[in-house]
């Protein structure tokens, strides 16, 4: 396997976990998008949309890092990112398109260039603009894990200890990415007490620490 790779990608970043928590090896390829390499002409051919990741796998590759998520899901059913259930599958793919797909897009790197050099916005407005989506996401994320809770209470369940269940799912290799992302930008996280929960519980394993971003060869403090 091949992974078309960069440190500070918070899409990347997920499928980092999942390879870890499957126990997988793979070949770090680091395509560095704040310098701009994912336009170079080595890269045109292999990231036709100029994004990571990318995984490459016996020839074949996949983009889309839910969709490379739910390839390895299948493809190693060890240790499964998706409840047994259907129900559960349907709320741990909610909660993992709530970041993917609501929050992390309004402060991707291609978003963020884009309002600085073609729209004019200053910095600090920039920061913002960030501080302002991402801390709206994740208030919306943690209303959406209580809301779960309340229902598993009403079923006589447990509380989940992750996301959803006593295993970390999709959801939570989407969550943790975006949190690493909102500490990087100063967003206030307080009052968002089951979300933190859950990330400083995956941020205990083994297979987060490993794919943290500190972790990856490409590295920049």
């Amino acid at each position: 396997m091949k992974l078309y790779n960069y440190y500070r990608s918070s899409a990347a970043f997920r499928v980092r976990i999942a390879l870890e928590m499957k126990g997988l090896k793979y070949e770090y390829i680091p395509v560095h998008l704040a310098k701009g390499e994912q336009l170079n002409s080595e890269f045109g051919d292999i990231l036709p949309d100029q994004i990571v990741p990318m995984l490459e796998v016996d020839g074949q590759r996949l983009t889309q890092s839910l969709a490379i998520i739910e390839y390895l899901n299948e493809t190693h059913p060890a240790n499964p990112l998706l409840p047994a259930d259907a129900l559960g599958r349907a709320q741990a793919r909610a909660l993992a398109q709530s970041v993917a797909c609501e929050i992390h897009p309004l402060n991707n790197l291609r978003v963020l260039k884009y309002l600085v050099k073609v729209l004019g916005i200053e910095e600090e407005a920039k920061t913002v603009w960030v501080r302002y989506w991402i801390r709206r996401g994740l208030e919306a994320f943690e209303h959406q894990l209580q809301l779960l809770d309340s229902q598993r209470a009403k079923q006589g369940l447990a509380r989940s200890s992750y996301c959803l269940g006593a295993a970390p799912t999709v959801a939570d290799l989407c969550l943790v990415p975006q949190i690493f992302n909102a500490k990087r930008f100063n967003v206030n996280l307080d009052n968002l007490p089951r979300t933190m929960a859950v990330f400083e519980l995956c941020m205990s394993l083994t297979s987060f620490q490993l794919a943290q971003p500190s972790s990856c060869p490409d590295f920049e403090a």
